[in-house]
């Protein structure tokens, strides 16, 4: 038998002769590679993978800080949201997730792939370390946010009979207690809780969905997605610098949020101090507790209401954002001016209701995006509100303040609370530190 007869060379043996496999070559004139055939034999170069765009727009988040991205960073336009539940006991496979994690993380947010040559350079018969998706893309201001359930610490809403599998019971912060429901709550199991939350927020969508995509691909036996939710418009300002955008009701939101350089209202609302916890939970320390809920808003009746009507139950004007009876979108609410029948802000509107002097002072960092899922078995539009919020203790800043909304305001009959869930952030890495690590030493 001759090779040129019957032999069937191998994948090594034609990589060998032609520096480059059957299937690279077919794959490479399919996109228009340059082969240069010379006497003796065929060169082919293998595919690579293009460089990051350099655009100077397209910022780096840094991964290491005493804080994680994506809290007070600046509002990115995209998100894509992941909640997974922790599938295996092992404590150790649990920990080398996290490392893995943890480096694919800052790669990614620096527009690289999940490890060096990821996505192209595993060889031919291994399959790829990134799904490459996101090759030639920049950064676009990624930044990948973790936070970890009441369910990782035992007992938990998504599982009441739930062990202390990982030996981190004692660690528990008391304010990691799942979110209680509330009136007219229609909470889906399946768009709620989650041992890790996961948020990927970026400028631009497949970024953000590659993240997410490749953490859950990583993860693959230690834990499996429980939902996730895509977003686009942010709804809130984190910066001065930012104009407040709209939400699908077509009002300014989020216009009272806390700020980037407000460091007081960040210390007093939203970054957990040493005093809040024992000893043994000061792993979240200078982190934060990230609400998440989906408002699913009941878009068509919304838009059939007359535009006096929806000003009035938001309490402010649709076209400038001012609070009624103001001229400016930051002007300060006046709760006193009356229209001569009745205060001008009515007492149900959503303003009223919401603002820190009715709810003893009470103020979260809004994060959240519009959402538009297609449309639901009536031809209805599944739009609305994914509700991000981070704070120092969600029990006393948004429970309360979500009991007055949910009893009181107006626009609960437009409002429809499908998913909940609860982290617990804890703060930014050192270099060389993975997520968890204050957690599970």
């Amino acid at each position: 038998m001759t090779e040129t007869e019957d032999a069937v060379p191998t994948p090594d043996q034609r990589t060998e002769r032609t520096g480059v496999s059957r299937r690279v070559l077919l794959g490479a004139a399919g996109v228009g590679t340059v082969a240069a055939v010379a006497a003796g034999g065929v060169a082919v170069g293998r595919v690579t993978a293009p460089e990051p765009k350099a655009d100077p727009a397209d910022h780096i988040v840094p991964f290491h800080g005493p804080r994680q991205a994506g809290i007070t960073t600046a509002a990115q336009d995209r998100l894509h949201f992941a909640a997974f539940d922790v599938i295996t006991d092992n404590r150790d496979e649990l920990i080398d997730m996290l490392k893995r994690w943890t480096a694919a993380a800052e790669r990614m947010t620096k527009g690289l792939d999940t490890v060096e040559g990821g996505a192209l350079d595993m060889g031919d018969y291994t399959p790829p370390a990134d799904t490459g998706e996101a090759l030639g893309l920049s950064a676009s201001s990624l930044t990948i946010t973790i936070g970890f359930g009441p369910g990782l610490f035992g007992p938990s809403a998504a599982n009441p009979t739930g062990t202390d599998r990982f030996g981190i019971a004692d660690k528990k912060p008391a304010a990691l207690v799942d979110l209680p429901a509330f009136v007219a709550d229609a909470i889906e199991r399946s768009r709620s809780f989650g041992d890790i939350g996961v948020q990927a927020c970026s400028d631009d969508p497949q970024v953000a969905v590659h993240a997410i995509r490749n953490l859950a691909r990583m993860g693959f036996g230690v834990v499996s997605v429980r939902w996730s939710q895509l977003g686009f418009g942010r709804t809130s300002s984190t910066t001065t610098t930012q104009a407040t955008p709209r939400n699908m009701f077509g009002f300014k939101d989020g216009t009272a949020n806390i700020k980037s350089n407000d460091h007081e209202a960040l210390d007093g609302h939203v970054w957990v101090a040493e005093s809040d916890n024992p000893p043994a939970a000061q792993w979240m320390t200078g982190g934060s507790y990230l609400v998440a809920r989906r408002i699913r808003m009941d878009i068509e009746p919304w838009d059939r209401a007359m535009l006096l009507e929806q000003e009035k139950i938001v309490g402010r004007f649709k076209g400038n954002g001012a609070p009624l009876g103001q001229e400016d979108e930051f002007d300060e609410p006046d709760f006193n001016i009356s229209n001569g029948s009745g205060p001008l802000i009515a007492h149900d509107a959503h303003v009223r209701l919401a603002h820190p002097d009715n709810l003893g002072g009470v103020r979260i960092l809004r994060r959240g995006y519009n959402f538009t899922d297609g449309s639901d078995g009536f031809g209805h539009l599944d739009a609305g509100l994914f509700f991000i919020a981070y704070c120092r203790d969600a029990h006393t800043q948004f429970v309360p303040m979500q009991r007055a909304l949910a009893t009181k305001d107006a626009m609960m009959e437009y409002l429809m609370h499908t998913g909940s869930a609860l982290f617990a952030c804890p703060p930014g890495l050192a270099e060389g530190e993975y997520w968890g690590q204050h957690l599970f030493e």
